[in-house]
């Protein structure tokens, strides 16, 4: 006898909780599916972010001016570094401006799964959406803060040129190096839950290791090398060159920060994509 039910059943088959069959490492095709489940993500991440606070978006301008009022206090008058002939405000602002988003977005990324961890476990999807929404959330945080950084620009005197243009390539080249350091720190929150606790402290020591209170010019020539080895380094000398005229592309430092931020993206798709198959089950 004919199981009634079985009428009811749906036609196409349920998502699985694994990954499918694609093979490629960034999972392109599945990604541009699934673009309004990153659209809703990332949006729900900038609500929760502000929601309930006083100040709403402006942290987002709050966090980055009261560190450069502090760092002009503490590095621009009393231990006078150099600031390659910009005002040491817009100086620290400009090089904060990537940093912030860099740090925040790596920490939201870092930690997205283990905070998904009720939707990992129910449908699949390409997981990398996650991490890819917590990079996405701080696009709008850093679209608030440049607005900021632009009445100081006026404030100052400091009309744009041409080489304003460079700024949209340099935030992409940002966005792929948070994508690339908070995929695989998502991958390995899920496995080994020190990460959290240790990645305040690395993301802290990553702030001095990079150019933000200080011009690269200020490092010994014969030592540069290694400040070329951090990705931030041509990132955050060439917003300042494509900002302020005083300043000039250092094309040599932009080619390897974009060498390492590729390098460091396609290593980490391929690190997330081999444990993808294991979320559900430590997460």
């Amino acid at each position: 006898m004919p199981n009634p039910d079985s009428h009811s059943l749906p036609d196409k088959p349920l998502y699985r909780n694994a990954p499918g069959g694609s093979r490629t490492i960034l999972h392109l095709k599945n990604l541009w599916g699934f673009r309004e489940l990153l659209y809703f993500l990332a949006w729900r991440d900038v609500k929760v972010r502000y929601k309930q606070t006083l100040l709403g978006a402006a942290w987002a301008v709050i966090q980055p001016l009261f560190s450069m009022l502090a760092f002009t206090l503490i590095f621009g008058k009393l231990a006078r570094i150099p600031s390659d002939g910009i005002p040491y405000p817009l100086f620290a602002l400009a090089g904060l401006l990537p940093w912030t988003f860099f740090a925040n977005a790596v920490a939201g990324s870092g930690q997205s799964l283990v905070g998904n961890a009720n939707l990992i476990t129910k449908v699949y999807f390409p997981r990398v959406i996650i991490p890819c929404a917590g990079v996405g959330a701080g696009v709008v945080d850093f679209v608030i803060a440049f607005i900021a950084l632009a009445g100081l620009m006026t404030f100052y005197g400091v009309g744009p040129t041409w080489r304003v243009l460079m700024v949209v390539p340099l935030v992409t080249l940002t966005v792929a190096a948070a994508l690339g350091v908070g995929m695989w720190v998502s991958a390995l929150n899920v496995r080994y839950r020190d990460i959290r606790h240790a990645l305040p402290f690395l993301i802290q020591l990553w702030l001095f290791a990079s150019p933000v209170i200080y011009p690269s010019s200020l490092v010994p020539q014969k030592w540069r090398w290694v400040l070329l080895l951090n990705p931030l380094t041509g990132i955050i000398e060439g917003f300042r060159a494509a900002l302020f005229p005083q300043k000039e592309f250092d094309w040599t430092a932009l080619a390897a920060s974009t060498v390492i931020t590729l390098a460091l993206l396609v290593y980490s798709a391929h690190v997330f994509r081999r444990m993808e198959r294991s979320f559900a089950d430590f997460v």
